[in-house]
């Protein structure tokens, strides 16, 4: 007996979605029956990612940039079912670097984006539909260089909470990530990644990896549950239930910002800042930015 495609004659789209955790949402979206659109930065990788998961249509433009997203959305020809946006990586740095006009961009990035969509989603989005939100684990998140990070994945859940109030019916949630086995986290970690595989593999209660296509696979489900709103879900594997030793080495709250995979001292002993995915509890478990 064959089920039903969970998101038939649905329109999805999914910001974001030439990579990564953004691509394999618009695979599973697309397996399940939906039109879907995918919107990124870059139209090359975007026409690629749509032939290989059978989306209806590309949109090349920066999510961040206000005016292309509303010249976005009112371009649309006509209502949508669900947004999924997976969103750019983090701003860090350690204290003493920390720069305003940077700092300022990234809150705006992670805060005001998902309020910047909400403000289109009314009127486009139709009763019912979802806006579904990538985030990073609260679970960690102290340390170096992790300030603004921490701040982001704390504020997110409740950004949501109240969107889910002020644009009702529409639904908002929040995926909240950990280590994801994604092409930013095989960039991140570099030689470090099959280690860190080993690492997770043994320690979390799964007994493997988060994959891309489980957090697909979670985010067709809140498009398709009509009860849920307001939520965030964390999707780690177990990672947070560990004591704090067995979540890895390298976490963020137990080693210097140096100590970060990947980035080398620049003459005078500065520390390289660079922009990251996600916003989870190790630099090295960032899930977001599929981009």
């Amino acid at each position: 007996m064959t089920s039903e495609p969970q998101l038939a004659g649905k329109t999805v789209i999914v910001i974001g979605g030439s990579s990564g955790i953004g691509m394999e949402t618009a695979r599973r979206a697309a397996q399940e029956g939906a039109g879907v659109i995918i919107a990124g930065r870059h139209a090359d990788r975007l026409k690629q990612a749509a032939a290989e998961v059978g989306a209806r249509d590309t949109a090349a433009f920066d999510a961040t940039d206000q005016e292309a997203l509303q010249r976005f959305f009112g371009g649309l020809p006509g209502p949508v079912d669900h947004v999924m946006v997976t969103g750019p990586g983090p701003y860090y740095a350690p204290l003493a670097e920390l720069e305003r006009d940077r700092g300022q961009l990234d809150w705006d990035h992670h805060i005001w984006l998902p309020v910047a969509v909400a403000q289109q989603a009314v009127g486009r989005v139709r009763p019912g539909g979802t806006l579904l939100f990538m985030g990073g684990t609260r679970g960690g998140g102290r340390g170096p260089g992790l300030s603004l990070i921490a701040a982001n994945s704390a504020a997110l859940p409740a950004l949501v909470a109240n969107l889910a109030i002020e644009i009702a019916p529409i639904r908002v949630n929040l995926i909240a990530a950990g280590f994801v086995d994604s092409p930013l986290s095989a960039t991140l970690l570099g030689a470090n990644l099959d280690k860190r595989r080993a690492q997770l593999r043994a320690t979390l209660p799964i007994g493997r990896v988060v994959e891309p296509a489980d957090v697909a696979a979670l985010a067709v489900h809140l498009m398709s549950n009509t009860a849920v709103t307001g939520a965030t879900y964390d999707i780690d594997g177990g990672q947070q239930l560990l004591p704090g030793e067995l979540r890895g080495a390298g976490s963020a709250s137990r080693h210097h910002h140096r100590g970060f995979p990947g980035h080398r001292r620049r003459p005078g002993g500065r520390v390289p800042r660079a922009r990251l995915g996600g916003g989870g509890q190790r630099p090295q478990d960032q899930a977001v930015g599929s981009r």
